[in-house]
């Protein structure tokens, strides 16, 4: 993909799925300017991925659930290259429990990251993609929040609110050259994954038809894709990038 000239911000970048959107981005030719909560050098060695790829890349520390924060950071971006042509929203936290004992802070957390967070940082693009009559934005979804789980309700809310605000988002700017979509992620490899149980792992692998858990790279490329000219004719749309567990 061709992304030569354009500004990507990827938030939660700075690991991951997160990181492995930015190279795949850089890659392509973009700038990127990653948002990342509380690891500067995870951070930092994002952007030095980046750079090694030939991109230019700038790390922001960002709470996308804070409106002020995540206005800095957009502000950041436009100042350092001069537009916000892709946005991708990557942040997301887990707090994971059966419903009966799961405690109120830890739903409001997911939300607040997973689901306010996206709408904050798409709120505080579509001004700026309007004007310049172009943008692509991708959302973070899950297959999670197309199947539900147990144990998960709260991440569950969180990633299917996150298909709704994708397209009702998509009808809102699709006149004005912004496409916006989601990605379902799978069981892939990564930190959060790797925390689970091996019994928790043992269960879900019967689920996965392709029989093999997912890399980061399977779902930054899909990301890539749908950032990308080649895509100006999809919006709202979710693509799964599961090995086959939503069909």
């Amino acid at each position: 993909m061709n992304f030569a000239g354009k500004t990507a911000v990827v938030t939660g970048g700075s690991r991951g799925i997160g990181r492995a959107i930015c190279e795949e981005l850089a890659r392509g030719g973009a700038n990127v300017v990653l948002c990342y909560a509380g690891r500067a050098e995870a951070a930092q060695e994002t952007v030095t991925a980046c750079e090694d790829l030939g991109a230019k890349a700038l790390a922001v520390q960002c709470n996308v659930a804070d409106e002020a924060q995540v206005k800095a950071l957009m502000d950041a971006a436009v100042k350092e290259f001069g537009r916000i042509d892709i946005l991708v929203n990557n942040a997301g936290v887990t707090r994971d429990g059966l419903v009966m004992m799961m405690k109120e802070a830890d739903f409001d957390a997911v939300i607040d990251t997973n689901l306010k967070g996206t709408f904050l940082c798409m709120k505080a693009v579509s001004r700026i993609m309007m004007k310049q009559r172009y943008g692509r934005i991708v959302n973070l979804s899950s297959v999670v929040g197309l199947r539900g789980n147990a144990g998960q309700v709260n991440y569950a809310a969180s990633k299917a609110g996150v298909v709704g605000m994708t397209k009702s988002l998509a009808k809102e700017l699709a006149s004005r050259g912004v496409t916006v979509n989601a990605v379902a992620p799978g069981f892939i490899e990564t930190d959060m994954t790797a925390a689970m149980p091996q019994a928790a792992k043992d269960a879900m692998m019967p689920t996965i038809p392709m029989q093999r858990l997912g890399a980061p790279e399977d779902v930054a490329k899909a990301v890539a894709f749908l950032a990308s000219d080649e895509a100006a004719y999809v919006t709202g749309q979710v693509l799964a990038v599961d090995g086959g567990m939503a069909m």
